[in-house]
């Protein structure tokens, strides 16, 4: 199975780190960020006892609420299975992922599980540079993680903080069945994918499914208009506070962002990204830019999926950029059971909870390990991949990549403002610079 390159799946995170080394947080009040709803980020209780092994007890808090997809059923699949090698059980504590991102700032800063669900990239780093995670160089290396994985998982001082478990690409989703019945093929250049879009609205198709009424998804879309308007070291240094906001650059990524949007989905504030999914299983909408977790909103339709990877729109750019973000866990410098806490994360990154993982839901799972089973993976699996493999630079996604509270004070309101009223874009980006220089200084 093809894996991240060492040169390709790092260099978001050596950015990010870079970044931190260059005082991004200076001044960040981390208690300011939270939302709402940390009550329900309380840690579980459990019994005192053994800090490892058989009748001691491990708190896990993940940000996948029981019912809601196959990304829970993953995450309980490997607790089930670690208290099944081990002996030590775990306490499953499942919060819907908008909340446990929300509140995760209160969370760490109260009585936290041991260990939780998380990211690679600078959010990783903020918190390491905050206190708020357990150093984890003593369980490192991890065997079948590789450098590029220990590099994601390092923070400006050096030392791990965190246990990659999967890796997943952004990409242009589509229904196979849908693209063969009308003739479509996936596109090879922008006058193809202009051309598609015309074809799909002309036969009475909107040709993208898109909703933003969480904030987050429609990041994805600047970030790779971004990256292939002006390349991936540009997008990384602007995700540091290192370039203009309401420069010609940025500028020209929300143009051309205009341009496209009469080719989505009206109104998206008031639609989620599982309502879009549902969109294009059901026909009505050709396309979705999203991650592969798109097909946890498919059901039945999700062995019908295929993609491509954003077309080309600058020959001097080219494609070879696109957001793979990693996630993984990391343990609360706040855990209760800092020991128990660190031998789960340990196991956590082995192919065997790779491989309880895949054998507990049906969804695109790509496992961090490289000596997790490749058996049971589909077709999608091995593509994304693939692709993952081939791509030169990979970005982790936008509010991943950049300061937490710019990208959830600033960027989720200010992009959802421009998709309000598309025609601001000087009072878009205006507003951004001047929000950047308070938090970037």
């Amino acid at each position: 199975m093809p894996r991240p390159r060492s040169a390709a799946v790092p260099r978001s995170a050596v950015a990010t780190v870079a970044a931190t080394r260059r005082s991004v947080i200076r001044g960040m009040a981390l208690s300011g960020l939270a939302v709402g709803g940390a009550n329900l980020l309380a840690a579980c209780g459990g019994d005192d006892g053994p800090a490892t092994g058989s009748g001691a007890t491990v708190k896990f808090g993940i940000n996948e609420a029981e019912g809601v997809g196959a990304a829970h059923d993953r995450l309980a699949a490997m607790a089930a299975a670690y208290t099944e090698e081990t002996g030590t059980k775990v306490d499953l504590n499942a919060v819907d992922h908008n909340t446990f991102q929300e509140s995760i700032n209160t969370y760490l800063q109260g009585t936290p599980d041991d260990v939780f669900t998380w990211f690679a990239g600078f959010r990783m780093a903020q918190f390491a540079e905050a206190g708020l995670i357990t150093d984890l160089s003593d369980i490192w290396p991890i065997e079948g993680l590789d450098d590029s994985f220990k590099q994601a998982s390092t923070a400006a001082d050096g030392k791990q903080y965190f246990v990659p478990v999967q890796y997943y690409p952004w990409a242009v989703f589509y229904r196979k069945s849908v693209f063969e019945k009308n003739g479509w093929t996936a596109p090879e250049s922008n006058d193809d994918f202009m051309a598609l879009m015309e074809d799909m609205q002309g036969k009475g198709i909107t040709p993208f499914a898109f909703g933003d009424k969480d904030g987050w998804p429609a990041m994805g879309t600047f970030d790779i208009l971004n990256m292939r308007l002006n390349g991936f070291d540009f997008h990384m240094s602007l995700m540091a506070g290192d370039e203009q906001w309401d420069g010609d650059e940025v500028k020209q990524v929300f143009e051309t962002w205009r341009t496209l949007l009469p080719y989505h989905q009206e109104d998206p504030l008031g639609r989620t990204w599982q309502e879009a999914a549902t969109a294009m299983g059901k026909g009505e909408c050709g396309m979705y830019l999203l991650g592969t977790f798109v097909v946890d909103a498919l059901g039945e339709n999700g062995e019908d999926l295929d993609f491509f990877t954003f077309p080309e729109l600058d020959p001097a750019i080219g494609s070879d950029a696109l957001d793979a973000p990693i996630d993984g866990f990391c343990v609360a410098a706040a855990g209760q059971n800092q020991e128990a806490g660190k031998e789960m994360a340990k196991w956590l990154g082995s192919a065997a909870a790779a491989d309880a993982a895949n054998n507990g839901a049906d969804a695109p799972f790509i496992a961090a390990n490289s000596g997790a089973s490749t058996a049971t993976y589909s077709d999608l699996q091995k593509k994304s991949a693939e692709v993952v493999s081939a791509a030169a630079n990979i970005a982790q996604f936008m509010d991943r990549d950049t300061n937490a509270d710019f990208a959830n004070t600033v960027m989720i309101p200010s992009i959802q403002e421009f998709l309000k009223n598309p025609d601001d874009i000087d009072g878009v980006t205006a507003s951004i610079q001047e929000q950047a220089e308070s938090i970037f200084a």
